[in-house]
């Protein structure tokens, strides 16, 4: 269902600029994990901490994992594959029209009501789960 709506097209503009997301402790396992390196040795390459924000490094304006694609898909935090599908595009419309301009990987010609009908079956399915 969510490739009605979305399909990751590997552009990367979602992991451009000089923020990124912050890491649940969930998330910070997953990538540890998935790198296959000492925790230590992951959060001192890869990620900066500031007090108990923990982010991933910028390199070059982006996000240090991106290379022509996320080299940590399937580790990667859970906001990044949660995005786009954003639940506060339910609420905003122009919220909707910034993300669909911005990212090829949405589906936006079907309307901004089938769009929000398909997501919001998509967020009811995951919270079953």
């Amino acid at each position: 269902m969510e490739e009605d709506i979305f399909e990751c097209q590997q552009c990367g503009y979602c992991c451009q600029g000089e923020t990124t997301v912050s890491l649940t402790d969930d998330d910070l396992q997953r990538m540890v994990d998935y790198i296959g390196l000492p925790e230590k040795e992951v959060k001192e390459k890869y990620l900066r901490i500031s007090g108990k924000v923990i982010q991933m490094k910028i390199k070059d304006s982006h996000c240090i994992f991106f290379d022509k694609g996320c080299t940590v898909h399937p580790g990667k935090p859970w906001r990044c594959s949660q995005w786009p599908l954003h639940p506060s595009i339910l609420q905003d419309r122009g919220n909707f029209e910034a993300i669909s301009a911005s990212c090829p990987g949405i589906k936006a010609g079907m309307g901004y009501e089938r769009f929000c009908e398909i997501l919001s079956e998509l967020i009811k399915a995951k919270e079953r789960k």
